[in-house]
């Protein structure tokens, strides 16, 4: 059973900067749960507003339903309920029940809900996989817009009329006219979360919006700055932002954007670079290469 009730679990993930740590594995990639466990306590000691076990940049897609069971107890019990703890969840509708089932049996209190995998569906398909997911679980659940899986306005308003438990919307996709719609039509009845990769990007411009937090995968190797540039957003420092933006955030993207699925990557990379190491990727991920890794070491340490 869930912790919090999903308002509950909506609202305090609504307070301040999500923390999505990776997956910790072993040269054998296999799950490291000893030091999961340690780098989350570390990232709980820079006061992220949520965790979210097993998300994307924690490599979901990779995991079996045996691995995400242990991910997701091992989150559950390492905060203790410091903060809320949510589970990735996906693929087809059947398999994302069952993940729904499992995060809330190792005491998850939501779930960020994933494009279902490779098909393109029309909306109302995608609707009835949404609302299916959200009737085989008591917790609170994330809608995940993108890729695949892109919901209008009046399909979110009709969702949410139907799943009281659907209390979320992250967006991955960046259209600001579908934000703007969403959040017109939706007002305070949704979370919104900023998804798009490396986060900091887009965080001011979809703060007017009414996007109040967003996923930082920066926050695994950089809590302080990544709590600092949040910060900025906060009080709409411009000035702060862009020149954290020049200094790192965008030199940091140039080096993601030089190969497909370093999104993820490159986050691992960054662990490793500070003296934290996570462990390799999983295939079809692929590590980064000892030019990319140099140039990352290089950016971070010109933050000290």
């Amino acid at each position: 059973m869930s912790r919090m009730l999903p308002e509950e679990f909506a609202r305090r993930i609504g307070e301040g900067l999500l923390s999505f740590p990776v997956t910790h594995f072993t040269d054998a990639l296999a799950f490291d749960e000893r030091a999961y466990r340690a780098h989350i306590e570390w990232l709980l000691g820079h006061g992220p507003a949520g965790v979210f076990a097993a998300g994307g940049t924690g490599e979901f897609f990779s995991l079996t339903l045996e691995e995400y069971s242990a991910v997701v107890a091992a989150a559950v019990e390492q905060t203790k309920g410091r903060v809320p703890v949510a589970a990735g969840c996906g693929y087809g509708t059947a398999m994302a029940r069952q993940f729904a089932a499992a995060a809330e049996r190792a005491g998850a209190d939501g779930l960020l809900l994933f494009p279902p995998y490779l098909v393109q569906a029309d909306a109302a398909g995608l609707a009835a996989h949404v609302e299916a997911v959200c009737a085989a679980t008591e917790l609170g659940v994330i809608f995940y817009n993108r890729d695949n899986a892109i919901l209008s306005d009046v399909w979110m308003e009709r969702l949410c009329a139907r799943c009281a438990n659907l209390v979320g919307f992250k967006d991955g996709h960046g259209e600001i006219e579908q934000m703007t719609r969403i959040r017109a039509r939706l007002g305070e009845r949704l979370t919104y979360i900023g998804g798009l990769p490396t986060a900091e990007a887009f965080a001011l411009p979809y703060l007017e919006i009414g996007v109040t937090t967003y996923s930082s995968a920066i926050f695994n190797f950089l809590p302080e700055f990544a709590q600092s540039f949040y910060a900025a957003v906060r009080r709409r420092d411009h000035d702060a932002v862009y020149r954290q933006l020049r200094e790192f955030v965008l030199p940091y993207i140039d080096i993601r954007n030089r190969r497909k699925g370093h999104a993820v990557s490159i986050v691992k990379a960054g662990m490793r670079a500070v003296g934290r190491p996570a462990g390799p990727v999983r295939t079809p991920l692929m590590d980064l290469d000892a030019g990319e890794m140099d140039a990352l070491t290089q950016l971070i340490a010109g933050r000290s």
